[in-house]
This record gives C-alpha cells, sequence and structure tokens, in this order.
C-alpha cells in the first residue's frame, strides 16, 4: 500500500519539498487525522479544522521554527503540531502525560509561546520582532495568529497599538470564521463581517488607522491563494495585516452546521460527525447547569439580577438566562476586565450582579477585583466556574489559584459549596442584603445530588458544619472535594474516629467552629482543590498560630507546581488529594 502524503511528513523541512500541487491532498489527509484522533480521544476539533490549509500555508511558506509562528489560544494548532513532529504522539493529545492540548515551548522548538488563554498572540509575537531587531537579526518573520473573537480583546488592542509605532516585522494573520468558543460578539465583529463582503474603504479601515498594512480578505481554503498572498508579504517591510476568512469545523458537515457544539464535542463516528450517545438519564446535573437554571428561576422573582460572562455563555450556562431575559444578560466577549467593571459599574446603580467567569480565567481580571470591586466594597457576586483541577485542558485552565489570590483582598467574601444544593442556596441568599463583593467557587462537571432543585433555604455567612463526628482526627473540607474526604473516612479508619467539617467559606472563616474544633483536636488535617501555599489550609495555620493552638496540621491539596493535563481522576492522584492519598494521611495519623 503506498505511503500517504501526511505519514511523509516529519518537519515542515519535508512539508516544503512538496510540490504545491500536491498540497490540497496533504490537507486532505490531515483534516481526515485529526478527524479520526478526536472522534475517539475527544479534543478541541472545530477550529483547527478550520484552519488546516492556512497551517500548511505558513508552514510551506515561511521557514519555521526560524522564522517564529504563534498560535493564539492553540484551539486550532492540532494540525501545527502534527506537521511539526508530532505526528505519532498526537493520539495522546490532552492525556496523562501525552501531549498539551495547547503550544508549549517545553514540547516542540516549533511552539515559540505558550498560549491557553487568548489575546497573547500579538503581544508576544512584538515582543519576539522587537527582540530580533536588537539582536540585529535581519529577514525573519515573526507571525502571530489570532481568532476574530480573540482580536477584540483588549489585549490584543493594546498588541496592535504598540505594534503600529514600531518598525518590527511582525505579520498578524486575522483567522475570521465569526466564531469563537461561542459566536463573536461586538462592534469589531460587525465592522469584520462587513470587510468580508467587501465593505473596506481606508478612510474606515481601522486596521490600517493603526498603522498597519492591510491585506485582504483571502479566502483561508484556498492553498494557491494563500501560499501567493504570504509570498508576497515577505518581501514587505513592517507590521502587516493579513484577513483570512475561515469555516470553523470545515470538511466535517456537522461541525460546520454546528460550530458551538463541535467546538469540543466529546466523542463522534469520524465519517459522519454522529455524536456518539453519553447516557445522562437519571445522573446528577453538571454544576454549570444548577448555575444557569437557579439564575434564571431567581431572575423570573427579581427584575434587578443581571448575568455578565466573558464569552463564555453555553460553558458557563449563562445561555439560559441570555434566551429567558435577553435584555439582562450580556456576553461582553473575550474581555475579562471589562466585564468585572462592568459589573462593578452596575452594581452602584443598585443591580444585583452575577459575573459568571472561569476561575482561570478571573487571573485576567485581578486589578479591576481589587480596584474596582473590592476598594469600593461593590456587592458584585463571582460565580467562579471550573474552580479546581479541570482535567484535560491542563495547567492553563486549572482553577486552583482562586483561594490563595482571592483571600488576601479585603471586603471580599470567598465561598466554596460543597455541592449542587448549597450553590443554589448560596445563588439565593447573595441576591438581597450582600454586605460587599463575594465569590463563589464550584468545579466543572457533575454533582452528587440528582434532587438538587428543593425549596430555596438562607444560607449563613461565614458559618461551617460539622459532617460526622469523631474523636481523634478532624478534617476540615472546602468545596466539592468533601466527597473525596467522607469516602476516605469510611474505608480509612474506625467509625468514630474522624470528625469531618465542612467549611463552606474560606473568608470569613467560621471562628467559633475552629476554636471547638482547635480545643477538641490535637489532629488536624485541611483539604482543598487549590494550591496549599497560601490557600484554605495557610488560613488554617494562620488561626491556629494566631491563637497559639499546638495542633498537628496536616495540609492537602495542590502542590507548588503546574500540574499538567489529564483526568481530574489521574490529577487528584498526582495532588495526593483523591479518596486513597487523603485516606492513607488519617491513617498515618491514626497509627
Amino acid at each position: 500500500m503506498a505511503k500517504s502524503i501526511l505519514q511523509s511528513i516529519n518537519s515542515p523541512e519535508d512539508l516544503r519539498k512538496l510540490p504545491q500541487g500536491k498540497l490540497a491532498e496533504l490537507a486532505a489527509e490531515l483534516r481526515k487525522f485529526i478527524i479520526e484522533i478526536v472522534a475517539s480521544k475527544e479534543g478541541h476539533l472545530g477550529a483547527s479544522l478550520g484552519v488546516v490549509e492556512l497551517t500548511i500555508a505558513l508552514h510551506y511558506i515561511f521557514n519555521t521554527p526560524e522564522d517564529l509562528l504563534v498560535w493564539d489560544v492553540g484551539h486550532q494548532a492540532y494540525g501545527h503540531k502534527i506537521l511539526t513532529g508530532r505526528r505519532d504522539s498526537f493520539h495522546t493529545n490532552r492525556q496523562l502525560h501525552g501531549l498539551s492540548g495547547f503550544p508549549k515551548r517545553t514540547e516542540s522548538e516549533y511552539d515559540t509561546f505558550g498560549t491557553g488563554h487568548s489575546s497573547t498572540s500579538i503581544s508576544a509575537a512584538l515582543g519576539m520582532a522587537l527582540a530580533s531587531n536588537l539582536k540585529g537579526e535581519t529577514g525573519k518573520h515573526h507571525i502571530a495568529v489570532i481568532g476574530d473573537a480573540s482580536i477584540a480583546s483588549g489585549m490584543a488592542f493594546e498588541g496592535l497599538n504598540h505594534a503600529g509605532v514600531t518598525n518590527a516585522n511582525l505579520l498578524v494573520v486575522l483567522n475570521d470564521n465569526a466564531i469563537g468558543i461561542d459566536h463573536s460578539v461586538g462592534a469589531l465583529k460587525q465592522y469584520l463581517t462587513k470587510a468580508r463582503v467587501g465593505y473596506k474603504p481606508a478612510q474606515n479601515n481601522i486596521i490600517e488607522a493603526l498603522n498597519f498594512k492591510y491585506y485582504g480578505p483571502v479566502d483561508g481554503h484556498d492553498i494557491p491563494e494563500l501560499l501567493q498572498t504570504f509570498e508576497e508579504l515577505k518581501n514587505i517591510e513592517g507590521p502587516k495585516f493579513l484577513h483570512v476568512i475561515t469555516t470553523k469545523g470545515k470538511g466535517l458537515k456537522k461541525a460546520e452546521e454546528d460550530q458551538v457544539k463541535y467546538h469540543a464535542p466529546g466523542k463522534f463516528v469520524p465519517d459522519t460527525g454522529e455524536l456518539l450517545p453519553y447516557e445522562t438519564k437519571g445522573l446528577p446535573l453538571k454544576f454549570q447547569d444548577v448555575f444557569g437554571l437557579t439564575l434564571v428561576e431567581l431572575a423570573r422573582q427579581n427584575e434587578k439580577i443581571i448575568g455578565i460572562t466573558p464569552a463564555m455563555p453555553t460553558g458557563s450556562s449563562l445561555k439560559f438566562m441570555m434566551d429567558a431575559f435577553p435584555e439582562r444578560a450580556f456576553d461582553v466577549g473575550i474581555a475579562e476586565q471589562h466585564a468585572v467593571t462592568l459589573a462593578a459599574g452596575m452594581a452602584t446603580r443598585g443591580f444585583v450582579v452575577y459575573c459568571n467567569i472561569y476561575s482561570t480565567f478571573l487571573q485576567r481580571a485581578y486589578d479591576q477585583v481589587i480596584h474596582d470591586v473590592a476598594l469600593q466594597n461593590l456587592p458584585v457576586i463571582f460565580c467562579l466556574d471550573r474552580a479546581g483541577l479541570v482535567g484535560e485542558d491542563g495547567a492553563t485552565h486549572h482553577g486552583v489559584f482562586d483561594i490563595a489570590s482571592l483571600r488576601c483582598i479585603p471586603n471580599l467574601m470567598i465561598a466554596a459549596p460543597a455541592n449542587e444544593v448549597e450553590l443554589r442556596n448560596l445563588l439565593f441568599t447573595v441576591q438581597s442584603d450582600l454586605p460587599g463583593p463575594i465569590a463563589i467557587r464550584y468545579p466543572r462537571g457533575r454533582g452528587t445530588i440528582p434532587n438538587w432543585q428543593q425549596e430555596f433555604r438562607k444560607i449563613e455567612y461565614g458559618k461551617g458544619e460539622k459532617l460526622s463526628d469523631g474523636e481523634e482526627v478532624a478534617i476540615i473540607s472546602i468545596g466539592s472535594i468533601s466527597e473525596n474526604v467522607k469516602n476516605a473516612v469510611k474505608i480509612s479508619a474506625e467509625e468514630g474516629k474522624v470528625a469531618h467539617f465542612d467549611a463552606k467559606f474560606v473568608k470569613p472563616l467560621d471562628e467559633s467552629l475552629l476554636h471547638h474544633i482547635f480545643d477538641k483536636f490535637a489532629k488536624i488535617v485541611t483539604v482543598e482543590d487549590g494550591v496549599v501555599t497560601g490557600g484554605f489550609g495557610s488560613a488554617i495555620l494562620e488561626f491556629a498560630a494566631k491563637h497559639r493552638y499546638p495542633a498537628i496540621i496536616e495540609c492537602l491539596g495542590v502542590p507548588d507546581a503546574f500540574i499538567e493535563q489529564g483526568s481530574v481522576d489521574e490529577l487528584y492522584e498526582i495532588a495526593k488529594i483523591d479518596v486513597h492519598s487523603i485516606a492513607s494521611t488519617i491513617k498515618s495519623l491514626l497509627e
């Protein structure tokens, strides 16, 4: 059997040996290869399918890795990985000890910059270009490939604004498919839509106004046109901008038809794109859906409730409220800083604002949380989705820093419900008489309680709860990791030896409960699904030191290291917060 073209490509150098007439055939093979792997192994599909031809053209014309190529976010970089020596290991993508789902500098010299959060590519590539100037490197190209949702972010504008007053040899390639994870929003999206159909008079060209030489739009699936355009751009100095039109999910009919679902569709039939059945009947709901459905329920009774999300309406389930109350739910695009300060502005006018942001993305708006919300003691409700270890997306997406980074901020309460009912009740409680801002953190994925939609009950701020009694060791957990603790207690000790407490709040701590615990127990374990350094356990240690309690305290949580990709259960084992590791700690203390 003849060897496929793709099987002969182990590097872009091999790619560049092909005659141009073979590149369309290679594109078909590469697209088929991505579909077949992702169909069984899962991952991000639509974005990479949409840039197959663009990826081939970039590596064919530019001398990578000498020419530096930066992929924004990395959802679109699967073809890049396959063509740069990782074809035979691509089946390990997003798995424990396998390839990262995103570009990663330690993985390949072709991954010039790690990109898991959006809108960083222009700044990074500009930094590389200016560094090349300082080093006297002439003829070196620096390319940033950025999507139409990512380029609407403030950081992308900052990069464009600076680049426009430099002589950097920078090429920004806009991969315009009118969609990020959800559909792109905002005025810039409307402008790009006009440009797609030929509306681009010079006086209205925002890119040229920033001193970039603008080219396009060009068809991102037309390999000859892409090759010719890139060849021409190689000979033009200074900042350049190429507008490329692509179709997300290109080559798989169902992925083209439902671009939101097929961003990361799970397992499917590779030939047809038909999603494989996933039995959900009888399973508890996802925390995200509990949030979204509860918010709609509350909004029906309280017209002051507002929902805000930065580009994650589907993932966060704010989509439920956007459908039910479109005038009171806002997708602001990939703009976390704006989302937080927008929420603050609305809070000054008496609205009850639920600002829903993935924990890992709130990091991008840290100053706004401090300066615009907490300093003014505005009652913004931060709903931190994907808190804790999130699994296959890896180090760029784990929501493990929020407790440590937020608990030092004055005025800000931090709550972590152990289950869906507690989340529901917290969302109900905070809509009235909230004394200041609060962060409510909850994990990705399903809970444990099928009948979560119970009658609302107010929760007392800063109060924990004893879940089980014991005489020798006390375990204090925070958040949904309490489920692992419950199971660890069952298998690790005789009945009555280990007490389990759910703190519920990181800040304020339930000091009366803690005094009771430290008065009774000489051995105490804290468990959290966040970083140990500065986290919940640190807060307990500080309490013990302040009150001169002599107890032995073991703090379990995510170690002082970046945890890579893998299933959540695998990562729990690495962090030693899985059931058996917690049980082992309990046993050692009992002995």
